[in-house]
């Protein structure tokens, strides 16, 4: 019973605070401001919120595009070394292919020295560099020097009569370009 007692007095106790809230105009605009505050408040920290949440995620984009431009970087300097030292080892490899030009016929330490010329190919390949086929092609700058010009009935006008010394290519870069004679 002392249960019963105690909920209807909590009953009349909840419905009379509104009516006392109301009966009291004061009151009533006191807790509209501070309403009123706390909603400015809220709409702050919110303000704020998205504010950090905006610069963290820039943040946050500005460091993968460091990283992703790092990387790049890194691989381009990695790259370029490797060609650099191609770049010096290559004249080694024309005086092999000179050297076997003109070699004898039947000579054992000649195939040893194609067997050679032949693994310096395989391992530059290997590590990408490749060869560019010049000759009958048309003459690109990119690709090919000129070093003469001359007029051939054999070969189209602007294509490559002859490959004096070969050009190569790490990946799309070019180590060294082929040096042509071109026909008129």
């Amino acid at each position: 019973m002392t249960e019963k007692k105690s909920s209807k007095k909590q009953i009349e106790e909840v419905t009379e605070t509104p009516v006392e809230a109301e009966e009291m105009p004061g009151n009533n605009q006191q807790l509209q401001a501070e309403i009123e505050a706390l909603k400015k408040q809220l709409e702050e920290a919110e303000a704020k919120a998205a504010e950090n949440l905006d610069g963290w995620q820039r943040a946050q984009a500005e460091f993968v595009n460091y990283k992703n431009r790092i990387q790049r970087d890194r691989e381009a300097e990695y790259v370029a070394m490797k060609g650099d030292i191609f770049k010096k080892v290559l004249p080694v490899l024309d005086d092999l292919e000179r050297a076997l030009a003109n070699r004898p016929n039947g000579d054992s330490w000649a195939e040893g020295m194609a067997l050679i010329a032949r693994k310096f190919q395989n391992v530059l390949e290997a590590e990408g560099v490749k060869r560019i086929e010049a000759a009958g092609q048309p003459f690109d700058p990119t690709l090919h020097e000129a070093i003469s010009s001359e007029p051939s009935q054999e070969v189209e006008s602007g294509h490559v009569i002859e490959v004096v010394q070969n050009g190569y290519m790490l990946g799309d870069r070019i180590i060294r370009p082929a040096m042509v004679r071109v026909a008129q």
